[in-house]
């Protein structure tokens, strides 16, 4: 008989939600309307309700059960799931994906999904690869094929194909700056001698390298009366250094085993500050070798990339944009923006690397910021 309306309507809920397990949908989809219009809200099972009324092929109860839930609970993630599901049996393209976004960013922030969730979650970010392969291509059609990179990239952006990523030093912020990861290297003419120099550097190199690497140590390194660094890299020799110059110091021995390398220094603009720079190393990556994605300490240098031994598959990221290191080609880029490098291959790479300023900055506030940067130190 249907259940009273004046009667206890927890006793409804746990028979309706016995009939919901051993799925006795039309009991259950009777017993917890009945407890629903008397129960309070947020003692009411919405979520059981909303899949009797789904497996009676009521979508319409569903939603305004999931409703209800959301209401309570802006945030859960099976009702978000479920919400964007009948959205998007309803035909609603738009909502279905803007619930199931919210639902895999919910959970992504959770950083766990209930295991009768992993379906419909896995179906959700595959509906949103579809969406927002077919807006993009509704928005190329609309404004055309003939776009500017930049351009591009912001319909990428748009359409969640790229991810935004902006300047965060980890110490030095200077306002301002444009947002650019890497610089075209034709804007630097000193870069041409340096590359001319490249079969001197070679040669240099491949004699270092041939008397076993002598000079080279690992680029993350304890420091006395610091903590020492959490990453994997830390002294080991995957990742190494052989340095030329180091917080303004000249290291007289690797110098004059690479003159060439050093001639080739002689020609970039480097910064000048006591006990902060140059700096200037050849940079080695042995295979296998993960950079994990950080930012530099301020967004007031570019680093220089001159390729010296390229090796297939290693690769590197900076934001949203990925290259390859190529014999002849420099990088020059903003490394206060996110960035990792990885070598899959099973070759080693080595470049040589420096920093220089950032060309927006004028010489007065280099040198104000030389000074911060020698005060720093001396407070140290």
């Amino acid at each position: 008989m249907p259940w009273a309306m004046t009667s206890d309507f927890r006793t409804a809920i746990a028979q309706g939600l016995q009939a919901l397990q051993a799925r006795d949908m039309p009991r259950a989809v009777s017993l917890l309307r009945e407890a629903a219009a008397v129960a309070p809200a947020a003692e009411m099972p919405w979520i059981a309700l909303a899949n009797a009324e789904m497996a009676s092929g009521q979508n319409d109860g569903a939603e305004q059960a999931l409703d209800q839930q959301l209401l309570i609970a802006p945030r859960e993630v099976g009702a978000l799931l479920l919400k964007a599901y009948l959205r998007e049996q309803a035909g609603d393209a738009r909502a279905a994906s803007s619930f199931y976004r919210t639902a895999l960013n919910q959970a992504a922030v959770d950083g766990v999904v209930p295991p009768a969730l992993s379906a419909l979650h896995a179906h959700a970010a595959r509906y949103l690869a579809e969406a927002n392969s077919g807006f993009e291509a509704y928005l190329l059609d609309a404004v055309g094929q003939s776009l500017s990179p930049t351009m591009t990239e912001a319909i990428e952006l748009l359409t969640g194909k790229r991810e935004l990523y902006l300047q965060e030093p980890s110490v030095f912020y200077y306002p301002g700056l444009p947002q650019k990861r890497f610089y075209d290297p034709a804007d630097f003419p000193w870069l041409e001698p340096m590359l001319a120099l490249v079969p001197q550097m070679q040669a240099e190199l491949a004699e270092v390298l041939g008397q076993g690497g002598d000079g080279f140590s690992p680029y993350v390194h304890r420091k006395p009366n610091r903590p020492a660094p959490n990453t994997p890299l830390l002294d080991n020799q995957a990742w190494t250094a052989f340095h030329f110059w180091r917080d303004g110091v000249l290291d007289e021995e690797n110098a004059a085993r690479c003159p060439a390398t050093m001639a080739a220094l002689g020609h970039a603009p480097l910064p000048r500050i006591p006990g902060r720079s140059p700096n200037a190393h050849w940079s080695r990556l042995l295979p296998g070798a993960h950079i994990a994605p950080h930012t530099g300490m301020l967004n007031t240098r570019l680093i220089c990339h001159i390729p010296i031994l390229t090796a297939p598959q290693c690769w590197f990221r900076v934001g949203s944009e990925t290259r390859s290191w190529v014999d002849g080609v420099p990088l020059v880029f903003d490394d206060s923006i996110n960035h990792e490098a990885k070598n899959d291959g099973s070759q080693e790479r080595v470049i040589l690397l420096f920093e220089i300023w950032r060309p927006e900055i004028d010489e007065a506030d280099r040198e104000a910021i030389g000074r911060i940067f020698q005060a720093i130190g001396d407070y140290e």
